[in-house]
């Protein structure tokens, strides 16, 4: 496995006082390169920090994403669950999928 992480500045007692970003906008840039490999990109977030993702993605959808957020960016389909997000994945898809 890798992890990509941001990284964490501490003072002297091991308290967290600043970070610095690896990437700006990870997510995004994920699916731009996944674009540039000719991947078509399904996506699913739950928040603010998953919106330019879902953008940037093919098809997006929220998972159980509070209802400010559900208001706010009513582009991506929202679910309640893992089952309503398989079932809009495989709908997406331009494979023949079953659950």
């Amino acid at each position: 496995p890798t992890l990509f992480c941001h990284r964490l500045e501490t003072d002297e007692s091991g308290r967290v006082v600043d970070y610095k970003l690896r990437q700006k906008d990870p997510k995004r840039a994920s699916v731009q390169a996944l674009h540039s490999l000719n991947y078509r990109v399904i996506a699913a977030g739950d928040s603010y920090n998953d919106t330019t993702m879902l953008g940037e993605a093919d098809v997006g959808f929220l998972i159980h994403a509070p209802q400010n957020v559900i208001d706010e960016f009513p582009q991506f389909q929202s679910v309640a669950n893992l089952e309503e997000l398989k079932a809009g994945f495989i709908a997406a898809s331009n494979r023949n999928l079953t659950l």
